[in-house]
């Protein structure tokens, strides 16, 4: 099996990130099939491989590249072009194109059928975000009633709905990165996560969304927006709550009435094994053996199948279009 190098422009700092972070998980699962290794681009750091360096070494034809930043895409993706190379898709809607002979792993359904609109000719994969162990229900003492982080959240939720929560119960507002964000769901009764109006702002799609899955696992009750990737797992009124409902007054209403137990939603264990480590390395580790075997297949074919091109979509239209005028006219004809 070759070996893998995951791309990301820098291991922390400005780069730091949900989807950083659920790439290194993905790379730390992967150590445990094949050997891999991380690579950055952008920022040199101690300890840890440069792509331009890397570039310089003989013998990268049996070596698989792994791309997943959205906006660096298309531009590793000619640099790459040499060699074997494959997309981890988080976010979709970011308009480039990709070439059939770069396979795409894609984190969620959502994303998975964007790509396969997008590249029908290209090789697609579902692998789901890795929800870590450590986030599970401890049964604790909820004290906090509604917790919010800011980060992705909407104008609304912000400077209208938090304001109006506080003068009826505990919120707990975060607005910086916390270690153990475990131990917080498992105190709060209530999680809020509205990032709908964020991605529409970006013009991108909800790649996962990690903390709304986190935060069922350890026991919280979601109430989300179910925008992209959201739209996975989400299933409002059967294991989560839709924010943003209506009017202010009915969001108060309904999490009002979650917060004081009166309502509340129970989820299995079985309900997150998609999202273990045991399904995702198995998964993985299917997906990494048949690209494997199709990087074999390329090294003698080269790709054959029309692509989806506009001038080809436009030239399926035109000759739709006379194919429905002819058989108009020969029907007119018969009569």
């Amino acid at each position: 099996m070759r070996k893998l190098y995951f791309l990301v422009p820098g291991t922390g700092g400005k780069f730091a990130c949900g989807g950083l972070w659920a790439e290194l998980k993905t790379l730390n699962i992967a150590q445990q099939v094949c050997s891999a290794d991380v690579v950055t681009y952008r920022r040199r750091e101690k300890g840890t491989i440069f792509l331009d360096d890397l570039l310089q070494e003989p013998n990268l034809e049996d070596v698989i590249f792994v791309i997943s930043w959205g906006f660096d895409i298309p531009k590793l993706a000619t640099k790459l072009k040499p060699y074997n190379v494959v997309y981890h898709a988080h976010s979709a809607g970011y308009k480039f194109q990709l070439p059939a002979s770069i396979p795409i792993i894609t984190v969620s359904r959502n994303t998975m059928g964007y790509w396969g609109q997008q590249s029908p000719n290209s090789l697609i994969y579902y692998l789901p975000n890795q929800i870590s162990d450590h986030f599970q229900n401890l049964n604790l003492e909820r004290d906090i009633d509604v917790l919010i982080h800011t980060r992705k959240s909407s104008e609304y939720l912000l400077q209208e709905l938090i304001p109006a929560l506080q003068k009826q119960c505990r919120v707990e507002v975060i607005d910086s990165y916390v270690e153990n964000l475990g131990e917080l769901f498992n105190r709060a009764k209530v999680y809020i996560y509205d990032s709908a109006e964020y991605w529409a702002q970006q013009g991108v799609s909800e790649g996962f969304g990690l903390q709304p899955m986190e935060a069922l696992a350890c026991g919280c009750q979601v109430f989300s927006s179910v925008n992209g990737g959201l739209s996975d797992y989400l299933d409002p009124g059967f294991n989560c709550y839709k924010i943003a409902g209506y009017s202010k007054e009915y969001d108060i209403q309904r999490i009002l009435k979650v917060v004081s137990n009166s309502a509340s939603i129970t989820l299995t264990e079985q309900f997150f094994a998609e999202y273990r480590t045991e399904n995702i390395t198995q998964r993985l580790s299917k997906i990494l053996d048949e690209i494997n075997e199709f990087f074999d297949h390329k090294k003698h074919q080269s790709g054959n199948i029309k692509s989806l091109t506009r001038l080809r979509l436009a030239k399926l239209l035109t000759q739709r279009i006379i194919s429905k005028l002819q058989k108009k006219y020969l029907s007119s004809n018969q009569r």
